[in-house]
C-alpha cells in the first residue's frame, strides 16, 4: 500500500507540473546549454514528467511495479534533456520520447526475466511488439492458427519464426526457480527441481584427478621416448604417434629398409619404451 500511496503521490506531483511554452523551453534549453543552469535543465524535466508517466503505463503489463518504471523513464528524460539542442527547432517532447521510451525498455528488458533477452533491435521489437500484433490478428481472423500467427508476426518485424515461437513462449510463461519445491499429488514436498537435473560431466574431483594423472603421463611419456634413437623415434611417431599411421612398406621405402625390418625396429622400440613406462609407474608407487 506504502507504494501505491507514493506511486500516486508522484503521478499527482507529474500531472500538476506546468506546461512550458515553446518560447520559454527554448530560453531554458539555452541557458543549460550555454551556460549549464541545472535550475533550467530541471525545470524542464519537471515540466514533462507527464511524459514519462503516461509511456510508463504502456509498460505496466509486464509486471513490473509502476514506481520504478517511472524512475528509469526519469533517468531517459534527464538524459534527453542534457543531449537537447535546442537550435533545431523541434519540441523537447519529441525529442524526449525516444529517450523515455528506451530507458524503460532497458529496464523491462534487465528485469522481467532472469533470462536476458531481446538483445538485438529487431529481438527487442519482437519483445515488445508481439503481444499487440498477436491479439490484432487475432481479432482480425478468430480461427488463425498459432503457425500461421508466427509466419505473420515474423513477416511483419523481419524475423524468423522460429524467434517468434521462442518469444512467444517466453511470455506465455513465466520464470521458474530450481530451488523451489516439488509437490506431489497429496500435496507433499517432494525435493526440487534441482535435485532432478542431472550432469554426465565428471565430477570435480575427478575432473582434478583426470589432469594431474594426465599431466603425469604426459610427462612420463615424454621422457620414455628420450630412450629410443632417431631411426626408432622416426618410426614410432609415423605408426603410433599421427592419427593416419604410416604402412610398414610406406615406412621401409622412406628408410629404404625392408618392411620386416622396419616391424623389428618398432617392436624394439615398443619395448624401449614399455621398460622405460614401467620403470616410471614403480618409481612412483615407491614414493
Amino acid at each position: 500500500m506504502a507504494t501505491t500511496t507514493a506511486d500516486r503521490r508522484m503521478i499527482k506531483l507529474a500531472m500538476s507540473a506546468p506546461y512550458l511554452e515553446r518560447e520559454e523551453e527554448q530560453a531554458l534549453a539555452q541557458a543549460w546549454k550555454d551556460n549549464k543552469d541545472q535550475e533550467a535543465r530541471n525545470r524542464i524535466a519537471m515540466a514533462h514528467m507527464r511524459l514519462v508517466v503516461s509511456m510508463a503505463g504502456r509498460f505496466r503489463n509486464f509486471g513490473l511495479p509502476l514506481g520504478d518504471l517511472v524512475q528509469e523513464g526519469y533517468i531517459g528524460l534527464l538524459e534527453a534533456a542534457a543531449r537537447f539542442e535546442p537550435e533545431r527547432q523541434v519540441r523537447f517532447s519529441t525529442y524526449a520520447s525516444w529517450w523515455i521510451r528506451a530507458s524503460i525498455q532497458d529496464y523491462v528488458l534487465r528485469n522481467w526475466s532472469i533470462v536476458r533477452g531481446g538483445t538485438s533491435s529487431a529481438q527487442k521489437a519482437l519483445f515488445f511488439n508481439l503481444r499487440r500484433l498477436r491479439a490484432r490478428l487475432a481479432r482480425g481472423d478468430a480461427h488463425l492458427t498459432s503457425e500461421a500467427m508466427h509466419q505473420e508476426i515474423a513477416a511483419a518485424l523481419g524475423v524468423s519464426t522460429a524467434d517468434v515461437r521462442t518469444m512467444d513462449a517466453r511470455l506465455s510463461s513465466s520464470d521458474i526457480s530450481l530451488q523451489a519445491p516439488i509437490s506431489s499429488a497429496e500435496g507433499e514436498s517432494g525435493g526440487s527441481r534441482l535435485e532432478f537435473l542431472t550432469s554426465d560431466a565428471p565430477l570435480p574431483d575427478e575432473q582434478a584427478v583426470d589432469s594431474i594423472d594426465g599431466e603425469r603421463r604426459r610427462h612420463w611419456l615424454h621422457s620414455a621416448l628420450g630412450q629410443l634413437n632417431e631411426r626408432e623415434m622416426k618410426i614410432i611417431r609415423a605408426r603410433r604417434l599421427t592419427e593416419n599411421g604410416a604402412t610398414l612398406e610406406e615406412l621401409g621405402i622412406l628408410l629404404g629398409i625392408s618392411k620386416e625390418r622396419v616391424r623389428q625396429i618398432e617392436n624394439r622400440a615398443l619395448e624401449k619404451l614399455k621398460a622405460a613406462l614401467v620403470s616410471k609407474t614403480t618409481d612412483f608407487a615407491y614414493a
